[in-house]
C-alpha cells in the first residue's frame, strides 16, 4: 500500500466515532438503507443495527441497496437482528442511550439532544414508524423541526439531518481526529481490518443474522 493511501486510512480511523450509531427498524426500502449507510460512513459511523421483525424482510434488502450505498457498505458493518430484546441489549451495552424519532407529547427538538455523548438514533419504517416494542427501549423521543405543510421527511433524509447534527456537536467538542487511550486498541484493530479489506479486495460483509440463543 502506498504511503499516501495508508495515511488516508489512518485519518479515517482516527475520525471514526465508537459511541454513535443508528438503528433501523423494519425499513422496507433498500435504497433508503443504502442512503443511510452513505450518511453513516460520511460522519464516521463504523456500524449500524438493522432490526427486522416482519417475516417478509431479510438481509437481502441490504444487498439490494448496494448501488445507493456505493462504497460505504464496505466500510460500515451491519448487525442484522430479528429479536428486539437481543438487538437493544447489544445497543444499550455499547451505546448507553437510545433516542427515537417519534411524535409524542414529551418529544424534544433534535437540537436539544446532547449527541456528543454516547447515543444510538432509532428510526422506524416508511409506513408505520416505530413499533411500541421498540419504543419501550427508547430513552427519549426527538423531532426534526420543520416549517412546511408536509411534516415528515424521508427516513434517509431524517437520518442524515440527525447525524450531521451529531457531527456538528462532536466537531465543536473536538471529538474528531482525536484518539483516546481507551480506544487505541479498537482503532488499531479497525485499521488492520480496513487494510485487509482493501488489500484482499474483500467484499463488504454480509449482514449477520443474530437470533437469541
Amino acid at each position: 500500500m502506498r504511503k499516501e493511501r495508508l495515511e488516508r486510512f489512518k485519518e479515517v480511523v482516527r475520525n471514526r466515532q465508537f459511541d454513535l450509531t443508528v438503528i433501523l427498524e423494519n425499513v422496507h426500502d433498500a435504497h433508503n438503507i443504502g442512503a443511510v449507510l452513505r450518511s453513516c460512513e460520511s460522519v464516521g459511523i463504523r456500524e449500524i443495527f438493522v432490526l427486522y421483525t416482519e417475516p417478509q424482510l431479510s438481509p437481502d434488502h441490504i444487498a439490494l441497496g448496494k448501488r445507493t450505498s456505493a462504497g460505504a457498505r464496505r466500510w460500515v458493518d451491519v448487525h442484522y437482528y430479528t429479536d428486539i430484546q437481543a438487538c437493544f441489549e447489544h445497543v444499550k451495552r455499547d451505546y448507553k442511550r437510545i433516542f427515537s424519532t417519534h411524535l409524542a407529547e414529551e418529544s424534544v427538538s433534535l437540537y436539544e439532544l446532547d449527541l456528543a455523548k454516547p447515543a444510538a438514533l432509532l428510526f422506524g419504517n416508511e409506513r408505520d414508524g416505530l413499533s411500541k416494542e421498540a419504543l419501550a427501549y427508547s430513552d427519549g423521543n426527538f423531532l426534526i423541526p420543520q416549517m412546511g405543510f408536509v411534516q415528515n421527511l424521508n427516513i434517509s433524509v431524517a437520518c442524515a439531518v440527525s447525524l450531521y447534527e451529531g457531527f456538528r456537536q462532536r466537531m465543536k467538542a473536538g471529538m474528531y481526529g482525536k484518539a483516546g487511550r481507551k480506544e487505541k486498541q479498537q482503532r488499531d484493530a479497525l485499521l488492520a481490518e480496513y487494510i485487509k479489506r482493501h488489500e484482499t479486495g474483500e467484499k463488504p460483509r454480509k449482514a449477520r443474522k443474530i437470533d437469541p440463543s
